[in-house]
């Protein structure tokens, strides 16, 4: 049995940083797109996330056609118009057009909006990986309807793991409130609590706001900043976000 690090999480939409930092350190990514697309509460991260602008943060989102409430992640569809490749691309270049490498990473963001495909999560997976390359990180990718895991929450997890013959799961610190530590325990699946401190970096418009999608990052300090920035080579000084 191989003995891989494996993070399970769904597509999102330009994830925040410590999404990635997961990424950085596991040897295996399950997409988990066949479970229900969570839409209207705070957790609703499938479609949209958040950049700092002059007012504050704001939400940047991606338009999809309407459907039922109980439709997969792997099932939702892009509107088939471009107003919202547009008004996204839009919304970033008028926040960040005065950041330090707007330049090199505005060229990026184009393409990645321009990107045509039916479905929200190729669009997503689409980013996620180009994301992945700036930032240096090479991991396999599965998807969890490949796997064909049965259940639900924890026990859909857990099946995932056993189909997989891995034994180590690697799971951000929001899980842990609604965790079923003793379950995964009994099926022989140790969960590694990600150890993330958020980074402070150069940041538009006044107060540092952390847990913004990683493009304020990379807008703010580059490519080769925001690897540094990941992998805690931190150049722009040690203060760190307390962890939420």
């Amino acid at each position: 049995m191989n003995d891989k690090l494996v993070v399970i999480h769904q597509p999102d939409f330009i994830p925040y940083i410590g999404f990635f930092d997961r990424l950085l350190k596991a040897d295996s990514y399950v997409v988990l797109d066949n479970v229900q697309y969570v839409r209207g509460n705070r957790d609703h991260w499938t479609n949209r996330d958040k950049i700092k602008t002059q007012k504050g943060e704001k939400w940047i989102t991606v338009s999809v056609k309407k459907e039922h409430r109980e439709i997969k992640i792997n099932e939702v569809i892009l509107a088939e118009e471009d107003v919202w490749r547009n008004r996204c691309k839009n919304l970033l270049r008028e926040n960040y057009f005065r950041a330090e490498y707007y330049d090199e990473i505005m060229p990026y963001v184009e393409k990645l909006f321009d990107y045509q495909c039916e479905r929200l999560m190729d669009f997503n997976l689409n980013i996620i990986s180009a994301i992945n390359k700036l930032l240096g990180i090479n991991i396999e990718v599965l998807l969890a309807s490949d796997i064909e895991a049965q259940g639900h929450k924890d026990e859909l997890l857990i099946d995932i793991m056993r189909k997989l013959g891995q034994t180590r799961y690697l799971s951000g610190l929001g899980a842990k409130d609604y965790c079923d530590e003793e379950l995964y325990k009994k099926n022989g699946i140790e969960i590694i609590w990600q150890n993330f401190e958020h980074p402070v970096y150069p940041q538009q418009f006044g107060e540092f706001v952390p847990y913004l999608s990683v493009i304020d990052l990379l807008f703010n300090c580059g490519i080769e900043g925001s690897k540094r920035i990941l992998k805690g080579e931190n150049r722009y000084g040690t203060e760190q976000c307390t962890n939420q």
